[in-house]
C-alpha cells in the first residue's frame, strides 16, 4: 500500500502527487472569508450566463424550423449545433470559473463533490442555490426579450418527449450525469495531474465534451438535464404543467448519478475502499 502501481510498470510514489485533505463536513472560519462569497457570485453569474445561452439557442432552433413561419426543415443549428452550445458554454465557463468557485454551475457536480468530501456542506449548499437563482434569471432575461418566442416554444423547458417511459426518462439522466460527473472527477484528479503533467490537460475541455455527447445522446429523449439547475431554471419561468410534472426526473436522476460517479470514482478507481480496508487491518 506504499505506492500505486500503473498499468505498463510505472510507479508513482508519494512525492509525485498528494490529495487535498478531505474537506470538513462544516467550516465557520469558512463563512467568514470573501473567497467563499466570491465563489458563489460567480456561480450565479456563470449559471445565469449558461442558461441565457443556451435557452436561446434552443428556441432560436425550433423557430426557425418552424413550418408555419419557415419552409426550410434543415434550417437552424440542429441537435448538432444545440449540444454544442451546451458543451462549449460549460467550457468557457468552467475555465472562467474554475479558479474561483471550481467551476461546478450544476448541482450534481457539486453533490457528487461534495460526496466525495471535495467541498464543505455550507458551500455546496450555497452553491446550488446560486445555481438555480441564476438559472431563474438567465432564463427570464431571455423572456424578457423574447417573450413571444419564449412561450412559443417551450422555453427551452425539459420534458419527456412522447414515446418514452419515466422508466427510461430516469435512466437515461442517470447514464447520462455518471458519464459528466465521472468526466469532471478524471479531469480534476491531482494524481492524474501529476502522472500526466508532460501532457497539457486543459480540464474545461474534456468536461464540454462530455456535455456536448451527453446532449447528443439524450436529447431525443428527455430533452437532456443532467444539471438540475437548468431544468429548474427553464420550468419556473416557463410555467406549463407538463415541464412541472416531469420536473422530478431531472433532480433524481442527476443526483443519482452524480452519488454512483463519486464512488465510482473515488472508492473503485481510486482505491479508496481498499485503501481505508488496509489502514484498519494495520491499526487493529
Amino acid at each position: 500500500m506504499g505506492k500505486d502501481v500503473e498499468v505498463g510498470g510505472h510507479e508513482y510514489g508519494a512525492k509525485d502527487y498528494q490529495d487535498p485533505p478531505p474537506a470538513d463536513l462544516f467550516d465557520a472560519e469558512e463563512l467568514t472569508k470573501w473567497s467563499f462569497y466570491r465563489a458563489i457570485i460567480a456561480e450565479f453569474i456563470a449559471t445565469l450566463l449558461f442558461l441565457y445561452i443556451t435557452v436561446l439557442t434552443v428556441i432560436g432552433y425550433k423557430s426557425q424550423t418552424d413550418p408555419a413561419h419557415s419552409a426550410d426543415q434543415c434550417g437552424g443549428v440542429g441537435i448538432l449545433g444545440i449540444a454544442w452550445a451546451f458543451g462549449g458554454m460549460i467550457f468557457v465557463l468552467v475555465y472562467c470559473t474554475a479558479g474561483i468557485s471550481g467551476g461546478h454551475i450544476n448541482p450534481a457536480v457539486t453533490f457528487g463533490l461534495f460526496l466525495a468530501r471535495k467541498v464543505t456542506l455550507p458551500r455546496a449548499f450555497m452553491y446550488i442555490v446560486a445555481q438555480c437563482l441564476g438559472a431563474v434569471c438567465g432564463c427570464g432575461l431571455v423572456k424578457a426579450f423574447q417573450k413571444t418566442y419564449y412561450n412559443t416554444y417551450g422555453g427551452g423547458a425539459n420534458e419527456l418527449a412522447d414515446g418514452y417511459s419515466k422508466g427510461t426518462g430516469l435512466g437515461a439522466e442517470i447514464i447520462g450525469t455518471f458519464v459528466l460527473i465521472y468526466t469532471v472527477f478524471s479531469a480534476t484528479d491531482p494524481k492524474r495531474n501529476a502522472r500526466d503533467s508532460h501532457v497539457p490537460v486543459l480540464a474545461p475541455l474534456p468536461i464540454g465534451f462530455a456535455v456536448f455527447m451527453v446532449h447528443l445522446a439524450t436529447i431525443p429523449i428527455t430533452g437532456t438535464g443532467i444539471n438540475p439547475a437548468r431544468s429548474f431554471g427553464a420550468a419556473v419561468m416557463y410555467g406549463k404543467d407538463k415541464a412541472w410534472d416531469d420536473q422530478w426526473l431531472f433532480w433524481v436522476g442527476p443526483m443519482i448519478g452524480a452519488a454512483i460517479a463519486a464512488f465510482y470514482h473515488q472508492y473503485v478507481l481510486r482505491a479508496g475502499a481498499v485503501k481505508a480496508l488496509g489502514s484498519f487491518r494495520s491499526n487493529a
